[in-house]
């Protein structure tokens, strides 16, 4: 990260217990290396077992603390929790329109309409207040389910909750499960733009929780500042706050607060699964039996099966998008693979491949989202290894609860094969992949010669992806590239970046 963090303005409430509001607030945004401003909203007499008095700020005040930041350190995000009134909700709306007008900038809302204690922060003007007025203008919402169904008036399953607050003007919402203290696993329901399901991860069986739905929303606030995309914001706010139940410790005699530390992300453990449906989608464990995938040949026709394996790789992927008949080259593609010992995995076609009794098939994301819970489940049961593409973390969450043969990450450099809207992964993030995928990673996109095969297996992953490198005579090109392979593996970096580095260019920050 460089010297000059991003800026983050939280205009929330303090805790003068300190496990909550602003107090929380820094503890999340510390664990991310970026800079918080905390704008006090209200203040409240609160310890870890009560709260006795809420006094909000007047607007006037609170809008003298924003006109001394605006221009001095304007935020890349705004997070809000509790404001305490009407009149300070508008106050913060009309800053985020004057901001706006001059920039993007993202807001996340942090419904905070009653504490774990009981007490209540919200009336019902107020709650109409941040509906109406706030959720309009909001980047990303991050109610739990009682606080959802408050600021929609009404009862509903959480999916349909969410769909309500995003069509009231949620760029994303996430609700959150912590407050549903029946199930085993912690499940938040994510809805944005980019992805659609329930992010699942081991419930923490803590005594010390205070903070967590703050700890939360700043940890997402702290994410988009980073540049990352909502679904990706959500995704790191998940496990930041996990790390944070994680250490929670006591500091009075009711619930202690949470505390988020740097260093979080590179915790594989911490990482969750995304459904691809509306059922919760849990990891399942995997064996780590197979060998390892090496140098990994991408071709277009079963002729070029035969001569890639000629020149001695041993694993294949057939990807045919446009033919008139595909039995005959998958039918040969898998004859040729099976003589040589080699593993073939053949792209899209998945009911054909296994007809044809094909090992291994890929598929990416879009052709599983294609697919039905019931196709889905029929892929898995069909025995076959499964390849999945990744791009994003909420991709690669999606992917991990598939147990798949392997995950592929990229593009890893810039690629012509495919019009795509990813930025270039990088080495960081192909290692970060590697260490945090919970299955075999192979790196794809970009990789021309040998140099960068070698470079991109240092990163310690499971096999490389080649399409053009293999060039018009793989026979010339292969034996360097498997030499630079195996070289390059014998000497793999295990360690992982702390953070992942943005994948994806928002259209805007305030989007």
């Amino acid at each position: 990260m460089s010297s000059a963090a991003p800026i983050v303005w939280s205009i929330a409430g303090t805790d003068s217990g300190g496990g909550a509001g602003l107090s929380a607030d820094q503890r999340a945004a510390d664990a991310f290396e970026v800079h918080l401003c905390p704008v006090v909203a209200a203040i409240t007499a609160q310890s870890s077992q009560a709260v006795t008095r809420i006094e909000p700020l007047p607007p006037a005040l609170i809008d003298a603390q924003l006109h001394a930041l605006a221009d001095d350190m304007r935020p890349a995000v705004i997070k809000t929790g509790l404001l305490g009134g009407v009149e300070q909700v508008r106050t913060v709306a009309r800053w985020v329109d004057r901001l706006r007008a001059d920039g993007p900038v993202a807001l996340v809302i942090d419904p905070v309409l009653a504490a774990s204690t009981g007490a209540d922060f919200a009336d019902r003007s107020t709650r109409h207040a941040l509906r109406d007025e706030l959720l309009p203008r909001a980047t990303l919402v991050t109610p739990n389910r009682r606080e959802a169904r408050l600021l929609v008036d009404g009862e509903a399953a959480v999916p349909a909750l969410a769909a309500a607050l995003r069509r009231i003007g949620a760029g994303a919402v996430c609700v959150t499960g912590g407050d549903d203290a029946n199930e085993h696993q912690a499940l938040d329901w994510l809805d944005s733009t980019h992805a659609r399901g329930w992010l699942a991860s081991p419930r923490i069986d803590t005594p010390h929780h205070h903070g967590t739905g703050c700890s939360f929303a700043s940890a997402a606030a702290s994410a988009l500042a980073c540049g990352f995309v909502p679904a990706d914001a959500v995704v790191l706010a998940k496990m930041a706050t996990t790390h944070a139940l994680r250490h929670g410790r006591a500091a009075g005699q009711g619930a202690g607060p949470v505390l988020a530390r740097p260093g979080f992300a590179a915790d594989s453990t911490l990482l969750p699964t995304l459904s691809f449906g509306d059922a919760p989608a849990i990891a399942i464990p995997r064996s780590d039996s197979a060998r390892p995938l090496g140098l990994y040949a991408i071709v277009d026709s079963a002729e070029r099966v035969q001569q890639v394996l000629a020149a001695g790789v041993r694993t294949v992927q057939l990807r045919i998008k446009a033919h008139a008949d595909l039995r005959d080259p998958v039918r040969r593609a898998i004859a040729a693979c099976r003589d040589a010992g080699a593993e073939l995995f053949v792209n899209d076609h998945w009911t054909l491949a296994h007809e044809l009794g094909a090992g291994g098939v890929h598929l990416g994301q879009e052709d599983l989202l294609a697919l039905s819970d019931c196709e889905r489940h029929a892929l898995q049961a069909s025995g076959m290894a499964l390849g999945v593409s990744s791009h994003s973390l909420w991709e690669l969450c999606r992917a991990r609860s598939l147990a798949p043969r392997y995950i592929a990450c990229g593009p890893v450099w810039p690629t012509l094969t495919k019009a795509m809207p990813w930025r270039a992964q990088g080495l960081d993030n192909l290692r970060w992949w590697r260490h945090m995928a919970g299955a075999p990673v192979v790196a794809i996109g970009g990789i021309l010669e040998a140099s960068q095969v070698e470079a991109a297996a240092r990163c310690g992953v499971d096999g490389v992806c080649v399409v053009r490198a293999l060039g018009d005579d793989p026979q010339a090109s292969v034996p360097n590239l498997l030499r630079a392979f195996d070289h390059a593996r014998a000497t793999a970096c295990r360690t992982a970046p702390p953070l992942p580095q943005p994948s994806l260019n928002p259209n805007t920050i305030a989007a």
